[in-house]
């Protein structure tokens, strides 16, 4: 009988060794369960990278982990703060083209949140290994083509691989996510997404270096979009009451906010000033800012006869700004920091939104409202909303400053909608006498063949 030969050599996080066939070992690489299938509501959804078998080469297996897969994991888990880039690329390959994109203008304006979904893509990307061991992010971009990236598509397109040693024996446990293959379509739609935005913006301005066919352009991705669950104003006032009950007046203010003047959960809590509330300039109006698509508006929060459009939301508002001054964040924790002894804001110094999702979570569960529900459902109730109220596209884009294009992901077709659409279009038609029919209409006998 051959002996195994056992091994005390390190393994990087979330790796482990199991013994094969042959006496040797096999590498696994296992993310926690709570990154493969993420609770309700986080918004970052399953992490990129799954369970992956990496062989029986020690080296190999630990260097795929600490150059790919850990960062990959870590950049999903902190929505971005942890840096994907490698530390030195050559020029004209696609490191160097992702290198380039970061440092333009168009990547410096785009949101946290944007870029930190550019950079999984390319992380997933240029981190693809070759046939011969080479990264694809090294490959020189005159050698990629539609014949590299579709193939590419394929592969990555499926997460979990197959078993290393062979066949899983009887009785043996199978590796999470690597029996089974996972498809991840919106997460490498979306890398796709990023370097063809990439290689648009660096080939204008180095056409020298960059091809002009852009081999990620035109792939007829296939789309699959999961609408948010939307909450109904009922579940806002469930939320509302059960923050306030748990001592998160501001969570609960922050609510509201989201609904009536839709502004989105991450600029609520990283863009919206005290300032941007009933400054001396503007006394009667809120300024609601939308750095994801660089709108601006001032909502009024008065009529014409000067009667309160939004009287508990200003209510409470007036309340959290009073006694307050300056230009910092609007919304701050509702308990002071021990060692600052003043409540600190909900978002953290680099925007990360962690403790605003677990509170929320916390409080939606409280309410006992939907399991699906999260913070953003009420801003999606709250543009539902407004398309119930029979407000024109004219109207909505207006309040919510978002395109006639997208404004359909967001106004959920409801069948108080469809009922008043249906009114509109009969009110249109002429009036027939009482005792008419329709033209064309048919009387019931007729229907039934005169039976």
């Amino acid at each position: 009988m051959k002996h195994r030969i056992r091994t005390v050599q390190p393994l990087p996080s979330y790796t482990r060794r199991k013994p094969l066939a042959g006496g040797k070992w096999g590498y696994y690489f296992e993310p926690p369960g709570w990154a493969v299938v993420p609770p309700a509501g986080d918004d970052r959804g399953p992490c990129p990278v799954g369970a992956e078998a990496l062989g029986t080469d020690y080296d190999a297996a630990v260097q795929r982990v600490e150059r790919v897969l850990l960062p990959l994991f870590h950049n999903w888990r902190t929505r971005g703060d942890i840096d994907l880039a490698p530390a030195a690329v050559t020029e004209g390959t696609l490191d160097w083209l992702f290198a380039a994109y970061r440092q333009s203008d168009k990547f410096g304006a785009l949101d946290r949140k944007t870029k930190a979904l550019h950079e999984r893509g390319f992380a997933l990307v240029g981190n693809y290994a070759l046939k011969d061991g080479r990264r694809l992010g090294t490959v020189r971009l005159t050698q990629i083509d539609t014949t590299v990236v579709d193939p590419l598509y394929a592969k990555l397109l499926v997460t979990g691989g197959k078993r290393a040693g062979g066949p899983r024996r009887a009785g043996e446990e199978p590796l999470p996510g690597a029996a089974e293959h996972r498809e991840r379509r919106t997460t490498i739609n979306h890398a796709m997404k990023s370097c063809r935005r990439a290689w648009n913006v660096v080939r204008r301005k180095r056409s020298d270096l960059v091809p002009a066919t852009n081999p990620f352009a035109k792939m007829e991705l296939r789309e699959v979009r999961r609408p948010t669950p939307t909450a109904s104003y009922e579940d806002l006032q469930a939320a509302v009451a059960q923050a306030d009950a748990t001592g998160l007046p501001s969570l609960a203010t922050a609510l509201m906010v989201t609904w009536e003047w839709l502004q989105r959960e991450e600029h609520i809590f990283t863009a919206f000033r005290l300032d941007h509330y009933r400054p001396k300039d503007h006394p009667d109006e809120v300024l609601i800012v939308h750095p994801k698509t660089g709108e601006e508006v001032w909502v009024p929060l008065f009529d014409e006869a000067g009667a309160s459009l939004f009287p508990e939301l200003m209510m409470r508002m007036d309340a959290l700004k009073r006694d307050r001054i300056g230009q910092g964040p609007f919304f701050v924790r509702d308990w002071c920091d021990r060692s600052r002894r003043t409540p600190l804001p909900w978002a953290t110094p680099k925007g990360g939104l962690d403790l605003v999702r677990k509170k929320s979570k916390a409080v939606l569960l409280g309410a006992e409202l939907a399991d699906d529900l999260s913070f953003t459902s009420f801003r999606h109730g709250g543009l539902t909303e407004l398309g119930d109220a029979d407000l024109t596209d004219t109207q909505i884009r207006a309040l919510s400053r978002q395109t006639k294009a997208v404004l359909p992901r967001y106004v959920k077709k409801t069948q108080r909608q469809i009922i008043a659409g249906t009114r509109k279009r009969r009110a249109l038609r002429p009036v027939a006498a009482e005792h008419d029919q329709e033209p064309g209409q048919l009387s019931f006998d007729q229907l039934m063949g005169g039976k």
